[in-house]
């Protein structure tokens, strides 16, 4: 699958061959990019098609709100319905069909995950978006997740994005991870 035309001119678009060798290369890494750019649509669906990922990708977002609208505008850029490739799962909804590759959910539903299962199994990636907005739920989902790689997963990714994050902090804390 092809960028669909309507990202293709987003600036994370220059940076998505690096992330993708950061990721294949040293399993984590901190995507660095203004509001707007395109992280939240437009990486998730570039990194699905990487021939390294082993299953599907979990996006957590900070609020509910956010974790529709993303699901929704991904699934508008390819011209699909929610819950097919893309859906969503926030504490009271849930639209994630049985071919959905790209879960976006809520920070509640992936620390129960973690708790529930810390293997994840069927999921190949675990994208933190809006890092920055830091709340003990999704400390705490971070937390596990880097647990879950370093004990039971080290084939696990992890992706921390943001437009304005501790870049020192969340390099050391990811492994010393690459800021692209």
């Amino acid at each position: 699958m092809a960028l669909p035309a309507a990202a293709r001119d987003l600036p994370v678009v220059d940076v998505l061959p690096a992330l993708a060798t950061a990721l294949e290369q040293r399993g984590s890494a901190l995507l660095v990019a203004p509001p707007g750019a395109g992280k939240t649509t437009v990486a998730p669906l570039w990194l699905i098609e990487q021939p390294w990922l082993t299953g599907r990708i979990v996006m957590l977002e900070p609020r509910r709100l956010a974790t529709r609208a993303a699901a929704q505008r991904m699934a508008a850029l390819l011209g699909t319905e929610v819950g097919g490739l893309v859906g969503y799962q926030t504490r009271d909804e849930r639209r994630i069909g049985r071919d959905t590759m790209i879960e976006v959910v809520t920070e509640g539903v992936l620390t129960r995950r973690l708790q529930h299962d810390p293997e994840l199994p069927g999921v190949g990636l675990v994208i933190f978006d809006e890092v920055h907005e830091r709340n003990v739920p999704t400390d705490i989902g971070l937390a596990f997740a880097i647990d879950a790689r370093e004990t039971v997963r080290p084939d696990l990714r992890l992706l921390a994005m943001s437009a304005t994050p501790d870049v020192a902090k969340l390099t050391t804390v990811l492994g010393d991870a690459p800021m692209i």
